[in-house]
């Protein structure tokens, strides 16, 4: 009896422990009425699965539970004839405040969730400035072509800095769930030398994430294929069903510059031109063009080879993402270039316009 006596004392006592430890996430939604519903979701592959809902009253809306680990999560507001609104946040023990409106979110009150924030502030900050750009270019019919050359100008270097503050985050924070989380959206802005340094510190929690398995395995790959290693061959077939390696161009005297694209990306056919330019330049100076593409569609990649002037050797498995040469040389983003030299070495990586031109002149001389 005793015993039991115990048992029921230790139990309220964990129940106890196991309350003051849980998170209570309170909120307001701008807009939103009494009687409308509020959904906790969580992020499965493409899509968010809904986890519980609470119907908002006296203005707020409120969740409790207890959070095992720290996760990112979403509130998200759809009631008829109303803007839906969404955040993200990381639901962690303690007391979480949540702010859903169109302009300025805000979810604070626990040590993620505060870093996060900070973040967040300046990257709406700088999308606000974005955004006003473009409404000022879509507006204004009186802009001259030099001045929206100019605001176009404005929008990278806004877009360059959220990609800075990105990179600073994760790189200040990748001990955490905040820097790691980071990670996993953003890691394809960042280069060799930045992610490399970052995989030994992020915690042994995350050891069997499947997104961080893949990026660990991504920086290998990276690092098979930098700048001073030998190029990487791979097998796939021409336009016309021709069963080709990349060693059948790479590693015989001529420089070759490797160009990953495909014909559904925009960014690779106003890169084109520069090509056909560089191509004419120096066929007939020992180099070579060899394109991969990451095209679905035999039909588009052909119509694309003849619509953009492509006259060099082309090879795809038409497998889009799953380009096993992609995959190979951690190609996260395309148009990529890699440029090897006679003897195979690669001598550079993700070189475009003016920058291409520059190498290939100073290689080529």
């Amino acid at each position: 009896m005793k015993k039991f006596t115990y048992l029921l004392a230790a139990a309220a006592v964990m129940a106890a422990c196991n309350g003051n430890k849980g998170y209570t996430v309170t909120g307001t939604v701008e807009g939103a009425a009494d009687g409308d519903t509020v959904y906790l979701k969580m992020a499965e592959g493409r899509q968010l699965v809904s986890l519980d809902s609470a119907v908002i009253a006296n203005g707020t809306f409120t969740f409790k539970g207890v959070q095992d680990t720290v996760a990112n999560r979403y509130i998200t507001y759809a009631a008829q004839d109303k803007e839906p609104l969404m955040i993200d946040f990381f639901l962690e023990n303690g007391q979480i405040n949540i702010n859903l409106t169109r302009d300025n979110d805000s979810a604070t009150g626990t040590p993620n969730n505060d870093i996060y924030q900070t973040i967040r502030t300046q990257l709406n900050s700088l999308n606000g400035q974005i955004m006003a750009i473009y409404e000022s270019m879509a507006n204004d019919t009186t802009l001259t072509e030099e001045q929206r050359n100019a605001k176009g100008s404005e929008i990278e270097a806004l877009q360059d800095k959220s990609v800075s503050i990105l990179k600073d985050a994760i790189s200040q924070n990748i001990t955490n769930a905040v820097g790691v989380h980071l990670l996993k959206q953003n890691f394809y802005y960042m280069e060799l030398e930045e992610l490399d340094p970052l995989m030994p510190q992020i915690p042994a929690a995350y050891d069997n994430d499947e997104a961080i398995v893949k990026i660990k395995a991504n920086v290998e790959k990276m690092k098979a294929t930098a700048v001073g290693q030998k190029f990487t061959d791979f097998e796939m077939q021409t336009p016309e069903g021709k069963t080709v390696k990349l060693s059948d161009y790479v590693g015989k005297g001529k420089v070759v510059l490797v160009d990953f694209w495909a014909s559904w990306c925009g960014p690779c056919r106003r890169e084109m031109p520069n090509l056909v330019e560089a191509y004419k330049l120096y066929k007939d100076k020992n180099f070579e063009i060899v394109g991969v593409s990451l095209d679905q569609s035999g039909e588009a990649w052909q119509a694309a080879i003849k619509q953009l002037n492509i006259t060099w050797p082309q090879m795809s498995d038409l497998k889009y993402w799953n380009c096993e040469g992609a995959k190979l040389y951690a190609v996260s983003s395309i148009p990529h270039t890699v440029l090897i030299d006679g003897e195979g070495t690669i001598i550079a990586r993700g070189l475009h316009g003016e920058g291409l031109q520059e190498k290939l002149a100073e290689v080529l001389k």
